[in-house]
């Protein structure tokens, strides 16, 4: 191998350091060859082309010099034409010969030989060998026609009273005017208005027309009235706008031939400039020009970046945006790529909107459309992404892309930002504040089936509403639903607040009871001022300082809100009734009773396996008066606060041996090996000891290591959760993660089917007919229909189907649009259905945001829209921390110190706390859990609809003959859609049973009882009961028992919805689901506490048998 350091020979002394430094002067005799290099051609011509035309800043200053040329020429015209004498002698000499004076001569001969060497130099630098090309350019023949003349008479004295037409030059002035315009617009780097231009050029030339026929009319009558300037400007005038008084007519042909030139050019010309004008003013209308510059320096404004602007999305943005108080002085600047819809530009135009809302045609991604909407100068920039895109990814790149192109833009512009998937987020880390789509959808649809209607909790707490929803209706429950609704979460620095500045140096939880006895406000959160984390329910041992701030779920925020003493209360309250119904008390008999004095102390005790135990007090307590419930302290007692220590060996779900032979599932805690995309907040959580092989994860085929191929086969202690989805997307992992979460007891996991294809075959393998919950995911592929609303449609249907079949499961499902939502368990002929149709009309009438609630599958969290999260995106640029608290809530992330969502529920033993604030006192005072909401289900007597329709045997047996027809008769005319909604089978098997009863004979008592018998069971088979043979006959197909299928609890006399933060006087009732923020178990260990290992919480669905005691 060759040396190839050896090769390079070494550096001659002369190219030493210090050589290079001071100079060498023998470079003289080297014989390197010195190079300069060009830009441009290194001739005369290519630099005065350089000056002349290519450098924009010394070209536009030509240009102006040569525009203020032809504007000087033709004011040296309007001079000469004031110094003439009026003619005198032969018409015609006065029309080729004018009286011009020395020094005027003098200046327009040197005008006239400094612009036609400009305009000779000018084509000379632009001849690209077609001389022709140059010579007949219509400026060029302008340019020789007024200043030759002028050099000729330099020559020949004589012809220096010659008349020359120099008013032409106005129409050169006119051409140097564009070009100056656009060499402008390039040396300053600014994007050029082509309607700025357009409107220009129509001026100019406007002016150009009117001056060319005032001096020619006023020149032409110099042989005929001898008009003056005046004169002939008045007659153009009069002329041009089609008025045509009559007073000044010309005389002489030459003058009115001119006239008639003037008008045909007019007639040419204008229109056209004008077409062009309208044109650029359309497009201007579609783009939406420019948001201006002294506004945006001015006024406030916020950028709202869409691929796609559909009017649901922008009259959610506008409501929840302006919703606030002091962003009624804000604009919105939308950009959108694509062309404005109809039904958004009809929108645009209420003048509520056309106001504030200016809508720009553009792309984020380019920075002149970035300039347009003054990116650098808004407050915020939302960028929400197109769910209704098929291929999501997709949709989520280019959200990608216009964040990047933002940021570049401007780095000091917060950013609002909506993903769709969660692998993607790290992408988008930069943003101030982003909401992931399927990571919010799949942990509101896991904790519905623990915590029931999770999703409408949080969509409630997220929308802006003043809670007078519904105080319209007739019913109860409505009022005080809507009314509840209006509860939001708000902050406030401690110090400030008069709800909280009391309680400074005390627990967290005795501030949070007392203030929500004293002012019916929820504290449910804190942050430390030097510290960014927010701790929801950081438990009794924190302690409140003045600087903290604090957050509190209200109707409304402090700021806002009226404060009257008790005796003011006291005066008002003699005046008005307190009862509002079976679940109201009297405000001043529950605040004597909260203040009773307890005598018994609360039992320090362990809690059970089962959960909390706030048992009865003691027989002797309650002689004279009723259980009283211990205080809650102001500084927490270590040993009377009920603690858990998670992290031993020994379970707080200790199982009998039977229990583990049966399950034979070794459980740990700890965090997941793996994370499924980068972003995931690590959860604490139960794992396996050991990793089950993939072989063993197909519930419906077998393999070596077991032999069972349906759900029923591997005896799971609890109910199913499935969930069909179309793919088994990174999105799952946040539904999988709050099932399995740490403060869930192992007795409480449920086991979780995933099922991609769902055929009634697959659905009863699954074990559907015994499962807990079944979650429906299955839309992306609908996403492609030509209607948007279209998208739900897959869904809806599917939801349909399963609520038929199987009446009694519970069908947790997503939808993309609110107004589908309800078609869910649709019955066509329920009268009560069509009422709650009528009252969410009326209430989108009033101006709700929240019209939609009181739909019975919402309220009651069967079906929620990702689509109202995205209020939650455009309430974090008021509330900075919605998105925090809401991710908290729902286990996405994991603070330590800050407690979790879960819920217990109320029985019949738990009735001796009557009320809500007694409740919460009750839970302040031994678990330090703080209650935020009810989950209530009443009966409802309902309308009888066609699928209730059901007829005991015992009726028909015991029944005569003419009574059964009647009864019929009734029935029908009661019911009115059996004959409309299934005529064929039921009329083919009434027809069918009275054709055996008329040709059989009466061979014996029993044959004839046994025909009478399949003939009642014919009229008795209602729809329902078809169903349910055909789910029977299927499943005894497959092989499956069909033990335990509920044909006929449907669940139709039932309704259920939330109170958010409901009044202390209200009455509890049986089954209802109380929400609670349970401190963290993991925040404070005992050290050496072996009999206080006990079970942390109990969080239970509706299904769940093992429930929260009290």
């Amino acid at each position: 191998m060759v040396d190839l350091e050896s090769e390079v020979p070494p550096l001659p002394p002369r190219y030493r350091f210090r050589d290079l430094l001071l100079g060498d002067q023998g470079w003289q005799n080297d014989d390197r060859v010195q190079v300069e290099f060009y830009m441009n051609e290194n001739t005369f011509k290519e630099r005065l082309k350089l000056f002349f035309i290519k450098n924009q800043r010394s070209s536009l200053r030509i240009r102006l010099f040569n525009f203020s040329l032809k504007v000087l020429s033709c004011l040296l015209y309007i001079i000469r034409v004031l110094l003439d004498p009026p003619p005198q002698g032969n018409k015609w000499y006065h029309i080729f010969w004018v009286t011009r004076c020395l020094p005027l001569w003098g200046l327009q001969v040197s005008v006239a030989l400094i612009s036609l060497f400009e305009t000779v130099l000018l084509g000379y630098l632009s001849y690209k060998g077609n001389i022709w090309e140059q010579i007949l350019r219509i400026p060029f023949i302008l340019e020789i026609i007024n200043a030759v003349p002028f050099i000729i008479s330099i020559f020949w004295p004589s012809l220096r009273n010659l008349f020359i037409p120099v008013f032409l030059n106005c129409w050169l002035a006119k051409h140097a005017l564009e070009n100056m315009i656009n060499d402008l617009h390039r040396a300053i780097q600014r994007t050029q208005s082509a309607m700025f231009n357009q409107v220009l050029i129509l001026i100019s030339t406007l002016l150009c027309l009117i001056f060319t026929c005032i001096c020619g009319i006023q020149h032409l009558e110099r042989a005929g009235k001898k008009l003056t300037l005046f004169d002939s400007l008045y007659f153009c005038i009069v002329t041009f706008s089609t008025v045509g008084f009559g007073d000044v007519t010309p005389e002489t042909a030459l003058s009115k031939l001119f006239v008639v030139i003037m008008i045909c050019v007019a007639l040419v010309v204008l229109p056209i400039q004008f077409e062009q004008l309208a044109f650029l003013w359309m497009e201007r209308q579609k783009s939406g020009g420019n948001y201006s510059r002294h506004r945006a320096q001015t006024e406030k404004h916020v950028v709202l970046c869409v691929s796609s602007l559909k009017i649901d999305l922008l009259m959610d943005f506008l409501n929840e945006f302006y919703a606030h108080p002091r962003l009624q002085d804000y604009y919105v600047v939308i950009l959108c790529p694509t062309e404005i819809d109809a039904q958004v530009r009809r929108v645009l135009q209420i003048p509520m909107w056309s106001q504030r809302v200016i809508y720009l045609q553009g792309s984020a991604l380019k920075d002149q459309d970035l300039l347009r909407a003054k990116m650098d100068d808004a407050e915020a920039c939302f960028i929400l992404s197109s769910r209704c895109e098929v291929d999501r990814t997709s949709s989520d790149h280019q959200t990608i892309l216009r964040a990047w192109a933002v940021k570049d833009f401007a780095p000091n512009c917060p950013l609002y930002v909506q993903i769709l998937k969660p692998e993607n987020k790290f992408h988008i880390k930069f943003a101030d504040h982003v909401v992931c789509e399927e990571e919010f959808k799949y942990a509101m649809l896991a904790l519905n089936c623990i915590c029931p209607a999770t999703s409408t909790l949080i969509t409630l707490l997220v929308h802006t509403s003043r809670g007078q929803e519904g105080q319209q209706s007739p019913e109860q429950w409505q009022k005080m639903y809507g009314r509840c609704s209006g509860n939001e979460v708000y902050h406030i620095i401690m110090e400030e607040s008069t709800f909280f500045a009391e309680y400074e140096g005390k627990s967290f939880t005795y501030a949070s009871f007392h203030a929500h006895k004293k002012f019916g406000v929820c504290l449910i959160g804190v942050r430390r001022e030097d510290n960014k984390n927010i701790l929801l329910n950081p438990g009794p041992r924190y302690i409140l300082n003045a600087t903290d701030t604090c957050f509190y779920i209200n109707i409304t925020k402090e700021e806002n809100s009226a404060f009257k003493n008790q005796d003011q209360l006291r005066r008002n309250n003699a005046s008005r009734s307190f009862y509002h119904g079976p679940s109201r008390l009297p405000v001043h008999s529950i605040i004597a009773s909260m203040g009773t004095v307890a005598i018994d102390l609360q039992d320090t005790s362990c809690r059970s396996a089962s959960g909390p135990n706030l048992a009865l007090p003691p027989e002797g307590s309650k002689e004279t008066r009723r259980p009283s419930i211990a205080p809650v302290l102001e500084v927490a007692d270590t040993s009377s606060i009920q603690t858990c220590d998670l992290l031993s060996d020994q379970s707080e779900d200790e199982t009998t041996p039977d229990e583990d032979i049966s399950t034979n599932l070794e459980y740990a805690k700890g965090y997941p090996p793996y994370s499924p995309y980068i972003g995931s907040s690590p959860t604490f959580c139960h794992l396996l000891h050991e990793k089950i092989p993939v072989c063993c994860l197909r519930l419906d085929k077998s393999c070596q290591h077991n032999y069972y191929e349906d759900a029923k086969a591997y005896g799971f202690k609890n109910k199913l959760i499935i969930v069909a989805a179309e793919t088994a997307g990174n999105g799952l992992y946040n539904f999988i993660v709050p099932l399995r979460a740490y403060y869930r007891p192992k007795k409480e996991l449920n086991p979780i089917v995933l099922l991609l294809d769902n055929p009634l075959d697959d659905l009863l393998r699954c074990g559907v007919t015994f499962a807990a919950n079944m979650v429906v995911v299955d839309k992306e592929s609908t996403m492609s229909a030509e209607e948007d609303y279209m998208a739900d449609a897959k869904t809806i249907v599917n939801v349909q189907t399963l609520f038929r079949l199987f009446s009694s499961l519970s069908i947790i499902t997503e939808l993309t649009h609110p107004a589908n939502m309800r078609f869910m368990q649709f019955r066509a002929k329920d009268c009560y259905s069509l009422a709650l149709s009528k009252l969410e009309k009326k209430e989108r009438e009033r101006g709700s945001n929240l019209a939609f609630m009181f739909r019975l599958p919402f309220a009651a969290g069967r079906v929620f829209s990702i689509s109202m999260l995205d209020t939650l995106l455009y309430q974090s640029f008021v509330k900075d921390y919605m998105i925090s608290i809401t991710r908290l809530l729902l286990g996405l992330d994991t603070t330590p110190g800050s407690g979790f969502l879960c819920s217990m529920k109320i029985t019949e033993d738990d009735l001796w706390i009557r009320t809500y604030a007694r409740l919460y006192q009750k839970l302040c005072s031994s678990t330090g859990d703080i209650p935020i909401g009810i989950y209530r289900t009443e009966s409802q007597k309902l309308r009888t609809s066609e699928s209730q329709i059901s007829i005991s045997v015992e009726d028909w047996e015991d029944t005569k003959d003419t009574k059964e027809q009647s009864h019929r008769n009734n029935h029908r005319n009661s019911t009115s859609s059996d004959q409309s909604d299934h005529p064929l089978l039921r009329r083919k098997s009434m027809q069918w049973a009275r054709r055996l009863s008329r040709k059989v004979p009466k061979h014996s008592g029993k044959t004839a009882e046994k025909i009478s018998q399949q003939r009642l069971n014919l009229y008795r088979r209602s729809e329902r009961q078809e169903l349910a043979e055909l789910v029977k006959n299927r499943m005894k197909h497959l092989g499956l028992t069909t033990v335990g299928y509920d044909e006929m609890n449907d669940r139709q006399g039932t309704l259920s919805y939330i109170l958010i933060n409901p009044s202390p006087d209200t009455r509890l009732e049986v089954n209802d689901v109380v929400y609670l923020i349970r401190p963290d178990p993991l925040a404070y260990l005992p050290n050496s506490a072996p009999s206080r290992k006990s079970s942390i919480c109990n969080t239970t669905g509706p299904d769940t048998r093992e429930e929260t005691q009290l």
